[in-house]
């Protein structure tokens, strides 16, 4: 079987597992990337899926959230959270969730968005783009950093990330951090590129859907945020169990929460006022709980210069 016939074959089964999954879960009817509203009444009416240019919610709060996870999980997990947002600014919110990350970085380019949960990478490349701003980030388990971690299935006997040569390998997007660059990275440090040392790789386009395909043994290995792997950890203990965590990158930058240069200074405040006073109210503290979030706190573009330090290595390579 050739390259193209492999990776044809991988794509074929990633399909066919991605629309079990869909099927055979409670939490979403549809997998697709949507827009979602949700009122500020307070009412808990059923979730409507909305055109992104609606007119009747031109007021609304365009909000994002990257498939860090899969979007029916995202929405599960974060609806809480908008629904707070909502309330406290008087405005319904506007979820819009797209498959890529890229796509995530074109709507706050276009201003088509005025708050989105990013990762690190994407906010790296977003702001060297198009001026992305910090607005706040989230402190988890004590920390505003994060790891990558390099996992595979629970009975593999790889040890280290040399053990998965001429394995098949998750990575989860393109613009990934902890999903894509670092393991990148960590090849190129080995003077070795992801084509040459895997004998195939796929893009599962979340960190739970390649902790999945990992669990399941679909592929051999994944570089996954290390955040999700201890929420999924935490929450479907026996999922995480038939994993393996064989290497940990250096601590990055957390992926923060963002808003587009230019954004109405006196709403940026307000918004970031909101996330920072949300451990302080006990509904706050319920729905950080939810996330596995101690509370925002503000962080410097400093932080990521680790991210850029990488990319730039593998820009020269």
């Amino acid at each position: 079987m050739t390259k193209a016939q492999s990776r044809l074959f991988l794509f074929g089964v990633f399909f066919i597992f991605s629309v079990v999954l869909l099927f055979s879960g409670c939490d979403s009817q549809d997998e697709k990337p949507v827009n979602v509203s949700l009122s500020s009444t307070g009412k808990h009416e059923p979730l409507k899926q909305e055109p992104l240019h609606d007119e009747a919610e031109t007021k609304s709060l365009r909000i994002a959230i990257a498939a860090v996870i899969s979007p029916e999980k995202t929405l599960v997990l974060y609806k809480d959270l908008l629904k707070y947002i909502s309330v406290k600014t008087a405005l319904p919110v506007q979820l819009v969730q797209r498959e890529t990350y890229e796509e995530i970085n074109n709507l706050i380019r276009d201003h088509e968005l005025d708050l989105a949960f990013v990762c690190s990478g994407a906010y790296v490349t977003g702001h060297e783009e198009c001026g992305l701003e910090l607005l706040v980030a989230p402190l988890a388990f004590g920390k505003s950093v994060y790891h990558a971690y390099i996992i595979v299935p629970a009975a593999s006997d790889a040890g280290t990330l040399e053990d998965l040569r001429g394995k098949v390998f998750a990575f989860t997007d393109p613009m990934s951090n902890t999903g894509k660059l670092v393991p990148t990275y960590m090849l190129s440090r080995m003077n070795e590129d992801i084509d040459s040392f895997f004998s195939d790789y796929l893009f599962t386009y979340s960190h739970d859907r390649s902790i999945e395909m990992v669990a399941y043994q679909l592929v051999d290995g994944a570089s996954v945020d290390g955040l999700i792997w201890e929420y999924v950890n935490s929450t479907n203990p026996a999922l995480a169990a038939q994993t393996k965590i064989i290497q940990k990158s250096e601590p990055y930058g957390i992926p923060p929460v963002v808003v587009p240069a230019g954004l109405d200074s006196q709403l940026k405040e307000k918004l970031r006022t909101i996330f920072l006073n949300l451990h302080l109210e006990e509904e706050g503290k319920n729905i950080l709980t939810g996330l596995h979030i101690d509370r925002f706190v503000i962080i410097d573009d400093s932080s990521y210069d680790s991210v850029r330090k990488m990319q730039s290595w593998v820009d020269a390579r």
